[in-house]
């Protein structure tokens, strides 16, 4: 096993030596999402010293990085005299680089200072690249084109990854990371994510591989732990979507269908009606909000699998985040869907345990709830405007 931690500041600056002595390590590296994880370590002097508010974690594993990210809990410290005599326990919590952007929303009007946002206006991008609507959104909001009190210390867009379709973004007090994946969902299902590189924190974009060919996961191979899968009737194949009321009263409201005909053959119609936030369609702003419906009601297979490294076939080396891969059933069907998260538990004693989930949105998250949330702030956003 290679592992190594070490602690930055916030100008990636080492702040001692390796952290040594650790026993529980255990870090979760997630799709579109902010990763986490927590380690147990001695409460020695030398160790707590750099145990402190703003500092990072840089996760080594096999010579690279493997996550870095800030401490979110920088001590949760123990002691007893049966469990933990001398210096005590202290368990440190962080995450990676990603969760610094989550903590931001997109602004209406960004180059405005907080208390000159324009009313009734709406972040707006029509007709245009996935991963360029996300490096603009991340980059005004939180990056070196955001204002001075907003960027983030030391952090840049990566380099350019030529990915992604055309699509259309109206956004407005949304958590900036649900704008992004929503983004990247309806662009061509590409990937984001932050690096360290140096001594900067690099975010980028990428397009994930389709691997169904050759990562294969079955529990003939060995390398499948648990299996869930659920079909169900999709909750919409046809939204219909209504603009809002014209300010000027001489046009009628405008209304658009979008509608998922295959589901809606295989199973039947299911209609919903979408409460649009522009007067027309002339960007394409009720289109993408029925397209967001349809792709949010219209999964009818949910699979959570969770699978566990072999020599032949392992996470990071024959497959990453986001990937496409298969699994195979027993009962002779085979599925294919994404890597959503990478699992790593280590001691020093048992080594490496390194487990992968891979399935649909469901699989990682209390899909309605999830859902409901996200929806309400866009709504909410939406009030504020009129």
């Amino acid at each position: 096993m290679a592992v190594q931690l070490l602690i930055t500041d916030k100008n990636l600056d080492v702040q001692g030596d390796p952290l040594d002595g650790w026993t529980n390590l255990d870090a979760t590296k997630k799709f579109n999402e902010p990763g986490s994880g927590s380690v147990d370590l001695p409460a020695r002097p030398d160790i707590m010293a750099q145990l402190q508010p703003g500092n990072r974690l840089v996760l080594i594993r096999d010579g690279a990085v493997w996550m870095s990210g800030p401490l979110e809990i920088p001590a949760d410290f123990s002691w007893s005299v049966t469990e933990s005599p001398g210096s005590g326990r202290v368990t440190v919590s962080f995450s990676d680089d990603l969760a610094i952007v989550a903590g931001y929303i997109t602004w209406p009007t960004p180059a405005n200072a907080w208390t000159a946002q324009l009313a009734n206006t709406y972040r707006q991008i029509a007709s245009t690249n996935a991963e360029t609507i996300i490096r603009a959104l991340v980059n005004e909001n939180c990056g070196p084109g955001a204002r001075a009190e907003r960027r983030i210390a030391n952090f840049a867009l990566d380099s350019v990854a030529g990915v992604g379709a055309s699509t259309t973004v109206k956004t407005r007090f949304e958590a900036l990371l649900d704008t992004c994946r929503r983004i990247a969902v309806d662009g061509g299902a590409i990937g984001f994510r932050t690096r360290q590189s140096a001594t900067q924190i690099l975010f980028g974009c990428y397009q994930p591989r389709d691997l169904t060919a050759t990562a294969r996961f079955s529990i003939g191979l060995g390398n499948l732990r648990s299996i869930q899968v659920k079909q169900s009737a999709p909750d919409v194949t046809h939204a219909l979507i209504a603009g809002t009321e014209p300010e000027t009263g001489t046009t009628g409201r405008v209304y658009v269908q979008a509608a998922d005909a295959a589901a809606a053959a295989s199973w039947w119609r299911v209609e919903k009606y979408v409460d649009g936030s522009a007067e027309n369609d002339t960007n394409g702003e009720l289109t993408q909000a029925g397209k967001e419906e349809i792709a949010g009601g219209a999964a009818p297979v949910e699979l959570a699998t969770v699978t566990v490294d072999t020599e032949d076939l392992k996470a990071g080396r024959d497959f990453d985040l986001g990937d496409r891969v298969t699994v195979a059933l027993p009962y002779g069907v085979e599925i294919a869907n994404l890597v959503r998260s990478i699992h790593l538990q280590a001691t020093p004693n048992s080594g490496e345990y390194v487990t992968t989930l891979i399935g649909s949105p469901e699989a990682t998250t209390d899909p309605a709830m999830v859902k409901a949330l996200r929806t309400l702030g866009r709504r909410l956003g939406r009030l504020e405007t009129r």
